[in-house]
């Protein structure tokens, strides 16, 4: 008798099956640029940096031939002097306007009406030759508060001759300053950071200002009308 078997799987075609399905399957496709196609792209870009070094080279002799002017910023133009005069009548006395000659520049000149501070001031402010800042504040209404606040609290270290006059010194010990001087019916205040010789400067000019001018009565009928 002859035991029949089922035929089982042939190794050899199981090898074969999967061979042909992976044979089947794409590989992955590497794009190729021809020759000519990739010099084009070359000559492309070789040709936009040359018309960007052209354009470069067209516009660099009107740049170097225009510089920028050498300059420390802007700088109003301030006339004192008038806008002093225009504050007179509504400041009830004549506003300082220190001549310091081509020394020191100003960059604001105004007339506060003191609504929040309940002292009206004249204010100029000043730029020094030695880029260093002087706020000056002049009132004919001062009163303690108000000159401690405007001086920062900063207690008096002493006294400064300028214009002939005594100038109280006030000193915060952080480089702030104050000189302080009630001449001829009205107080001005110089506070700033800068040197001590630039406040004498300052305030020898603002003597002069002072004495060039009618002396003020203080009367509590004064204007404080903006």
């Amino acid at each position: 008798m002859q035991e029949k078997t089922s035929p089982g799987p042939d190794p050899t075609d199981s090898g074969r099956q999967h061979g042909d399905v992976n044979a089947g399957e794409p590989g992955p496709v590497r794009p190729v640029i021809p020759a000519a196609a990739a010099k084009r792209a070359n000559a492309s870009v070789i040709g936009m940096v040359i018309a960007l070094l052209v354009s470069i080279a067209a516009f660099l002799p009107i740049v170097l031939m225009n510089p920028l002017p050498k300059s420390d910023g802007f700088r109003p133009e301030i006339n004192v002097s008038e806008v002093a005069r225009n504050a007179t009548d509504v400041a009830g006395f004549t506003p300082v306007a220190p001549d310091t000659g081509n020394t020191f520049t100003s960059n604001y000149a105004r007339w506060e009406s003191g609504t929040g501070s309940g002292v009206p001031t004249w204010e100029v402010g000043f730029l020094t030759p030695k880029e260093s800042f002087i706020g000056l504040v002049q009132t004919r209404q001062p009163n303690p508060t108000w000159l401690v606040q405007l001086t920062k609290s900063a207690p008096v270290t002493g006294t400064r001759s300028a214009g002939g006059q005594e100038w109280e010194l006030r000193d915060t010990g952080k480089g702030e300053k104050s000189m302080v001087l009630e001449y001829r019916g009205t107080t001005v205040v110089l506070t700033g950071v800068a040197q001590l010789d630039e406040f004498a400067v300052l305030a020898a000019a603002v003597v002069k200002s002072m004495e060039g001018s009618p002396a003020v009565t203080v009367s509590p009928s004064a204007s404080t009308a903006p």
